[in-house]
């Protein structure tokens, strides 16, 4: 696992928070930091534990702001540089997005480029009200993949991907929650305690149950013809095999809180 202090990582309870550290250049992500998040997503992809991942940036001032252009001379300038800066930035965003458990991002101030792309792959977005989107592309003359852009109109639809992508300006909280792009906007101050909250309320849910539902949401956005149709009715079916199924019926009948342990 590549090591560095720009991407600090943490346990506490079921949740695993992995944080962008960078908040001099409002947690811009150089070529090791993606490399270093791969490999903290893989840990708590290993981790039984770990049944929720929240994504944060360090600082106050920005979730992520998307490349470190100031390092772009040393590894985006040549083909071979390029080619390895978009692996890792495709493998990073890929464990998050193929993460097999539930991942939020906790957005607070800047969330630009590279940033609204890592967002675009948790399953939840939530901001502060003071937050920023905008991916600035077309003032800088780059070429968008159909991958990334496909996750946007997923989530937007065809017209405010456009409108994103067209104009390369940056839109409020308000806007960003108008267009679908999050989940929900918090005052700065409350957005912490609801995301930890939110986080615990998803750990304590059965996980199979939960991890379930991500798969086959996931195989639902896919073209037909690419749907694992059998996972997602295996899937199904060890939940009702499950101890945790015997555990929420009882729970429920007992008036108590379920304890869930995922098998």
């Amino acid at each position: 696992m590549t090591q560095t202090d720009k991407m600090l990582s943490r346990k506490e309870g079921g949740v695993g928070y992995l944080t962008f550290n960078n908040p001099e250049r409002h947690n811009a992500v150089s070529l090791d930091m993606w490399e270093a998040a791969s490999g903290i997503l893989d840990d708590f992809a290993a981790d039984k534990n770990i049944r929720v991942a929240v994504l944060a940036g360090a600082g106050g001032k920005a979730f992520v702001s998307g490349a470190d252009i100031s390092k772009f001379e040393s590894e985006r300038s040549s083909q071979e540089a390029i080619d390895r800066y978009n692996v890792a930035v495709d493998k990073a965003n890929g464990a998050v997005y193929d993460f097999p458990k539930p991942t939020i991002a906790m957005i607070r101030g800047y969330c630009i480029g590279g940033g609204v792309g890592l967002a675009l792959c948790c399953d939840l977005r939530i901001c502060s009200d003071n937050s920023k989107f905008g991916v600035p592309a077309a003032k800088l003359g780059l070429g968008y993949g159909f991958t990334g852009i496909k996750k946007l109109v997923d989530l937007v639809g065809p017209s405010f991907a456009k409108e994103i992508f067209f104009t390369a300006r940056q839109f409020n909280a308000a806007e960003a929650l108008a267009m679908g792009l999050v989940n929900r906007v918090l005052p700065e101050g409350e957005l912490e305690k609801f995301v930890k909250d939110y986080a615990d309320t998803i750990s304590s849910n059965a996980p199979l149950t939960v991890n379930s539902v991500k798969y086959i949401v996931g195989q639902a956005v896919k073209d037909e013809s690419k749907r694992d149709m059998k996972k997602c009715e295996a899937l199904v079916a060890q939940c009702f095999a499950s101890k945790d199924y015997t555990e929420g019926r009882k729970a429920f009948m007992e008036k108590r809180k379920p304890m869930f342990t995922g098998s």
